[in-house]
């Protein structure tokens, strides 16, 4: 019987060694998939009538650690080995690849033969996919160059000497169809992204949603899945989908990790990962727990905050956000321009390729200084002033400029903002910049800088900002002060009135910034 099976064996477990196939497509290790499997009801794995649904499948862990539970439940209810076994596979276990490599992959895992027909496999099937499918005719729908069920460009999806990345279980109406069964549990590790030809990371297309939003149309008892945790305030085009997570009372668990390395091993996902316990028959606070290394963080609390539009992410943060909320502040976002501030992200034709403004490295008649990034070493030239397409009215006072984009980095403490610096009268940026302001004179702008470099203020921008993008919302947590005068954190701590371990907890999460 294979050796897979056997809980006693000492052999290195292949699945936690296998490479991933990109920081979109991770694989789960075992020991992961362990830890999410226990956050279900236990009885699930001693009842026969249980079904599990992996709708993303990549190397097949899930079924398999599955399977293993389901051998050990159910042997007082089937004694004889080999017809345990063909009840779970024919019967309880399901899956549906994300390509035909994966199908053969997780088929191999589950069955031990990529071929579930043939002789070597631990039980045998008509076919040779037995319950693991992969529809090789899974098609995109473009209508207006997009795909009506994914958002895939028709530009890069279309071409057939290319992966098509149309998942099954996300590419038709009714996936209920595709096995014709009710599911118990459906829990998968989906696929997390795609490009649309405009970049990478929080620029390109997220489709993890598209797998949680079909799984509810299954109406299982439970859903689990393993997402990017920029959902909680960030993500392009998830408003939709995070204004129902944030809603929805049937999340019982969600396990956050803000470092990926602590739930991925030598990945890399900007704002982390998380995985969540959906349970239909649910309706109450979320136990929600934060992991950074070996320190667990446990709290049960809404995920929505009374009085807060958007997800708190560290459990330590909820009593220094209700402080600051008792004193009804205006938020600092009023100071902080949309992005572009001045009109220089301008584009190509049907193009994602930028227009470069014409840049000249000494001043000229009507020009004004610009700051810019990319193009020239020291990042400082000048453009004609008519040129500028918005915002004329910054152009003769004071600004601070701050990155648009910074890397947070995978280790705490973070940074969380590039350093800012103060812009003169006759002086635009380009939109790698953001504008902050105007003020009448440089002394309140270096005021504005004192607390920008505060460690309170840019934890506030923390709690926001889960990716690179430094975009405006992110700084919506930060109340706004009185810039007469410059700020400290020992100001800011005694005002809001933190006592020692929140303030033990900011100084534990944030960097120093020299400005």
């Amino acid at each position: 019987m294979n050796l897979i099976y056997n809980l006693k064996q000492n052999n290195p477990d292949i699945l936690s060694c296998l490479a991933n196939l990109s920081n979109d497509e991770v694989f789960t290790p075992p020991k992961l998939a362990n830890e999410i499997l226990d956050t279900l009801p236990q009885n699930l794995f001693s009842n026969p009538d249980s079904k599990f649904l992996d709708p993303a499948c990549k190397s097949g862990v899930f079924l398999r650690e599955i399977a293993k539970r389901l051998i050990k439940g159910l042997e007082p209810i089937i004694p004889d080995l080999q017809a345990r076994l063909d009840h779970i596979f024919h019967e309880q276990l399901f899956g549906i690849a994300i390509t035909e490599l994966t199908g053969m992959i997780s088929r191999r895992t589950l069955y031990c033969s990529k071929d579930a027909s043939c002789e070597f496999s631990v039980s045998h099937f008509d076919d040779e996919q037995g319950n693991i499918k992969f529809n090789i005719n899974s098609r995109h729908r473009f209508e207006k160059g997009k795909c009506v069920f994914c958002g895939a460009s028709q530009a890069n999806y279309e071409s057939s000497d290319r992966e098509t990345h149309a998942y099954e279980f996300i590419h038709t109406p009714k996936p209920e169809r595709i096995f014709n069964m009710k599911f118990d549990v459906v829990i998968s590790n989906p696929p997390y992204q795609m490009s649309d030809g405009g970049g990478l990371g929080s620029s390109a297309l997220p489709i993890y949603q598209k797998f949680i939003e079909q799984a509810k149309k299954l109406n299982p008892k439970y859903i689990s899945m393993i997402i990017p945790a920029r959902w909680y305030s960030g993500g392009r085009g998830l408003d939709e989908f995070r204004e129902e997570m944030l809603y929805d009372e049937r999340i019982k668990e969600l396990y956050d990790f803000p470092n990926t390395e602590d739930c991925f091993p030598g990945v890399s996902v900007e704002g982390g990962i998380c995985y969540f316990l959906w349970n239909r028959d649910y309706k109450g606070n979320c136990k929600i727990t934060t992991i950074r290394g070996e320190n667990k963080n446990e709290m049960i609390r809404p995920l929505l905050e009374k009085g807060f539009a958007s997800f708190i992410r560290y459990n330590e943060s909820v009593s220094i956000m209700n402080k600051i909320k008792k004193f009804h502040e205006d938020s600092f976002i009023n100071l902080v321009k949309p992005n572009d501030p001045f009109g220089y992200d301008v584009r190509e034709k049907d193009s994602y390729r930028r227009v470069k403004p014409d840049i000249k490295l000494k001043p000229f008649d009507n020009s004004v200084c610009i700051y810019y990034y990319g193009w020239q070493k020291d990042g400082l030239g000048y453009i004609n002033k008519s040129t500028v397409n918005k915002n004329h009215e910054l152009i003769n006072r004071y600004k601070v400029l701050i990155s648009k984009a910074y890397g947070t980095g995978g280790n705490i403490p973070y940074q969380v903002l590039n350093t800012p610096f103060i812009a003169a009268p006759g002086s635009v940026c380009t939109e790698t910049y953001l504008t902050i302001g105007p003020f009448d004179d440089e002394s309140t702008a270096q005021n504005v800088i004192s607390y920008i470099a505060t460690k309170f203020f840019r934890f506030l921008v923390a709690m926001k900002k889960n990716t690179q993008n430094a975009h405006p919302p992110v700084y919506q947590f930060v109340p706004l002060q009185d810039f007469t005068k410059p700020w400290t954190d020992e100001e800011l701590y005694a005002k809001y009135n933190l006592d020692a371990a929140e303030i033990a907890f900011i100084e534990s999460m944030i960097k120093p910034m020299e400005v």
